[in-house]
């Protein structure tokens, strides 16, 4: 049975045009091609980049939070309250009136130091600042490596200016050392982000991110399968032009550095606008779905990795969406935030007991403690 599976998995006419086999893509003559086997080394690859993540957070992206001034803000801890804290266990996070007027007589307090309690609890949940830039740092790091590195690798090749050659001769394409560590490095980062995810900070398009490494899992993995190697190159190459620039962006922003946060976003946003929207549809779409079939009929393989592709150009304009509203914000002169994050919540000023005179009872609260407005902005 699981024979039968594995031949019907490798079975040529999947992954290859007509007319060749696996025996086609042997080594020989000094000549390596991309073989499945290549891919097994990504997996204890992703556990080194796990391991690697860990120590670059603690001793280089701890102390430059600290010389960035990366500050903390101070959240009140929720009581220890064992009704209400099976409730957010096991019930939800944000209960309805009707929960609140029970739990109040559950608890034995009043239904605003409820609602006062869940506020502080789904504020402990929240991800720390540093936590957030920690990580920030970290993916700044290897996409922009990443992103120099796969330039230098396609920079000189052929079919970098003329699409038509990323077909030439293909499938009997042999590999070279760069395209292979390329590749190697690419996959097991994503590894490690999906083996990570659920430890990382939680954005309001966690699913997309879920299916976003997906997707790159299968693609990337797919094009080395079918030695679709130069194609995936570029594509690699491409998505990395910007997603550094985004990482950096959200570092200033942890760091409170405004504007220059503001002036990366909107450079961010028209790379990937360029890239995303038009360079990766017009061209490499068009690349990897008309070329082909130039040269041979189309094939399972050649469907799947057109599907793909369009999975992840649904996904580019999801985030050109999410992307377009924040640069109106900033156009409009309202604040430019992540529009994926989960703002963090500041406690109602009514009910609050405040030590503070009478004055401060009409002023907005954060954490239980009046805000002083002195009309003091930290700039860049």
């Amino acid at each position: 049975m699981l024979q039968t599976l594995h031949d019907y998995f490798w079975w040529e006419r999947l992954w290859l045009p007509v007319n060749l086999t696996w025996a086609d893509l042997e080594d020989r003559d000094g000549r390596v091609y991309a073989k499945a086997s290549d891919l097994y080394i990504t997996l204890p690859l992703a556990l080194v980049f796990l391991i690697i993540r860990y120590f670059f957070e603690l001793y280089v992206a701890t102390p430059l939070a600290a010389l960035l001034n990366v500050k903390e803000k101070t959240r009140l801890r929720a009581p220890p309250n064992p009704t209400l804290e099976h409730f957010y266990m096991t019930s939800g996070k944000q209960p309805k009136q009707a929960d609140v007027e029970l739990l109040s007589r559950q608890s034995g307090l009043s239904g605003r130091q409820v609602e006062r309690w869940f506020r502080r609890r789904r504020n402990q949940d929240r991800p720390s600042l540093l936590k957030k830039f920690r990580e920030a740092s970290w993916r700044f790091t290897f996409y922009l490596i990443a992103f120099i590195a796969g330039t230098a690798v396609i920079v000189d090749k052929p079919w970098f200016y003329d699409l038509r050659k990323v077909w030439e001769g293909y499938p009997i394409q042999s590999i070279i050392p760069s395209q292979y560590w390329y590749y190697m490095i690419e996959l097991s980062f994503y590894w490690s982000l999906l083996f990570s995810i659920a430890s990382d900070v939680k954005r309001k398009d966690f699913k997309e991110q879920i299916i976003h490494h997906v997707a790159t899992i299968i693609l990337i993995s797919f094009s080395w399968f079918a030695n679709y190697v130069r194609a995936g190159t570029l594509i690699m190459a491409l998505h990395d032009s910007s997603d550094y620039l985004l990482e950096s962006a959200k570092m200033f922003n942890y760091a409170g550095w405004k504007n220059t946060c503001n002036n990366i976003f909107i450079v961010f946003a028209i790379v990937f606008i360029i890239t995303r929207l038009v360079i990766l549809p017009f061209w490499i779409l068009h690349c990897t779905l008309v070329y082909p079939l130039e040269l041979y009929p189309a094939f399972f393989g050649y469907y799947f990795f057109n599907f793909m592709m369009g999975v992840l150009q649904l996904l580019h304009i999801f985030w050109a969406y999410l992307i377009l509203r924040m640069a109106h914000k900033f156009i409009t002169g309202k604040v430019v935030e992540d529009e994926r994050s989960d703002r963090e919540e500041t406690e109602s000023s009514e009910g609050e007991e405040v030590a503070a005179g009478g004055g401060a009872k009409n002023r907005p609260l954060a954490n239980g403690h009046p805000i002083l407005n002195n009309n003091h902005r930290k700039n860049d």
